[in-house]
């Protein structure tokens, strides 16, 4: 009987992907393991291998569809003896293609999107300055938005007035639509209603309502806010804006990391004197005729520090804290369209060189979208660099599961204090955020102290 080939989930939130080439055509022979087709993801693309032997009878989905449902039939597989008449009913499906975004409006209907096109990709969730959320909170990446406001039984948006609003409004049969609010999010209240009656309003007229005012943005899990393309436009003022798709990867990195807000962060600030870490590194280079970078001496100490302070390479759950025994550390790498954050499997035991040249490899597969799921999901620590930027000191958002990030500074020359002698030594800001319900923070201050250790004494790094 004839098999059917699904479009395989190749991420825990992916729910649909693009069919990017075919690598098999109706007719061609295949066995277990024969790649036959390339997937793209929300992060990567990736191959589809086959797992049963037989002929592409059909094929049901052509290259380039996008919005393929995951388990949606994609091909029909023949087996040995069986013939296209064993296909019976099977029809191509139609291809899903993912919708155009909407051509901007002389009206305010764009939310403005961090994309390739406006700014520079954010790693990890960094931020600038002081780490300050405010009406944050977490999101599931796979939990449906949330509804912006409710329908009213005659199907315009829902009304947001004070009890005592509608009530002034019902006895000087006034509609209450025809108000502005000033109230938070565009609520009616007492002295909108007073003052539109002071300045005359038209009675209400019979059968339905006109539409009231915007409605509230719903608040996601956890408190973070939604809002709606009006009401982002709206509070911009009625800026000219340029609507931009939300990609698949964008959306991802937004809903993970207004999923980390309801972790409680708290962050670590040490500065790491780097002048010998520079000479192993040059010394290094000539030595072996490698390139290694600062930012692979940095992944290696993170990971001999999980080594000594081990309760930081663990991750919370509901049920249990889970400790780590093996030590992946996660690299956040910008692409124009997004973030992604390969890992280096077991660095505590790689040797700088090593790890330079895995991480260049993963860094370019990437970039070129040709990372397996296993190369950026499961690590145990996360590392953001924004020191090539010339960024000084900064924050970082915690990636769940994970328990800690470290974020990493630039190195610059500073004025220091040694034996009492003013001094010049090249000095590497580094902040970690740790997850509360895990790491205390004595506990956190203990990694961030061994962290500071190592990249001080790189000979330790070199064993």
């Amino acid at each position: 009987m004839p098999i059917e080939l699904l479009m395989p989930a190749l991420s825990p939130t992916m729910t649909e992907g693009n069919l990017a080439k075919w690598h098999k055509k109706e007719g061609d022979a295949v066995k277990a393991g024969d790649v036959i087709a390339e997937i793209e993801t929300d992060k990567a693309t990736m191959e589809f291998e086959a797992v049963d032997e037989g002929t592409i009878g059909r094929i049901l989905v052509p290259e380039g569809a996008q919005g393929v449902k995951v388990n949606q039939p994609i091909a029909v597989l023949l087996e040995e003896g069986e013939d296209k008449s064993a296909l019976g009913a099977a029809k191509p499906a139609a291809a899903p293609v993912a919708p155009k975004p909407a051509a901007p409006s002389p009206s305010p209907q764009g939310e403005r999107e961090k994309t390739s096109a406006t700014v520079n990709p954010s790693p990890l969730g960094e931020r600038e300055g002081p780490a300050k959320r405010e009406g944050e909170g977490a999101a599931s990446a796979t939990a449906p938005a949330r509804p912006v406001a409710a329908p009213a039984a005659n199907g315009h948006a829902r009304i947001f007035a004070s009890p005592l609003a509608r009530r002034i409004a019902e006895q000087a049969k006034i509609d209450i639509s025809s108000i502005t609010g000033s109230g938070p999010h565009g609520r009616i209240v007492k002295h909108d209603v007073e003052a539109a009656l002071k300045g005359g309003v038209a009675p209400r007229a019979a059968g339905p309502a006109a539409r009231g005012p915007a409605p509230m943005p719903a608040s996601g899990g956890g408190g973070i806010t939604r809002y709606s393309k009006d009401q982002v436009a709206a509070l911009a003022g009625g800026t000219p804006y340029t609507e931009m798709p939300i990609t698949g990867m964008r959306r991802v990195i937004a809903n993970r990391l207004a999923e980390s807000e309801v972790v409680p962060h708290y962050f670590l600030t040490v500065d790491c004197e780097l002048d010998a870490l520079l000479k192993a590194r040059a010394d290094i280079n000539d030595a072996l005729g490698v390139k290694t970078s600062v930012n692979d001496f940095v992944i290696k100490a993170a990971a001999l520090a999980l080594r000594k302070v081990p309760m930081v390479n663990a991750s919370w759950s509901e049920d249990a804290i889970l400790k780590w025994d093996e030590v992946h550390v996660s690299v956040a790498v910008a692409l124009p369209e997004g973030l992604i954050t390969p890992i280096i499997k077991n660095a505590d035991k790689k040797a700088i060189p090593l790890i330079s040249s895995e991480m260049r490899e993963l860094a370019e597969r990437a970039k070129s979208g040709k990372l397996k799921l296993e190369e950026f999901q499961g690590g145990t620590l996360s590392i953001s660099n924004l020191g090539m930027y010339g960024t000084r000191q900064f924050t970082a958002v915690i990636n769940p599961p994970q328990s800690a990030i470290i974020a990493v500074g630039a190195g610059e020359k500073r004025a220091v204090v040694k034996n009492d002698v003013l001094t010049i030594a090249t000095v590497m800001s580094c902040t970690g955020t740790f997850d509360h319900r895990v790491v205390d923070g004595a506990l956190g201050a203990q990694f961030m102290a061994a962290f500071k250790k190592l990249i001080e004494a790189p000979g330790a790094l070199l064993i």
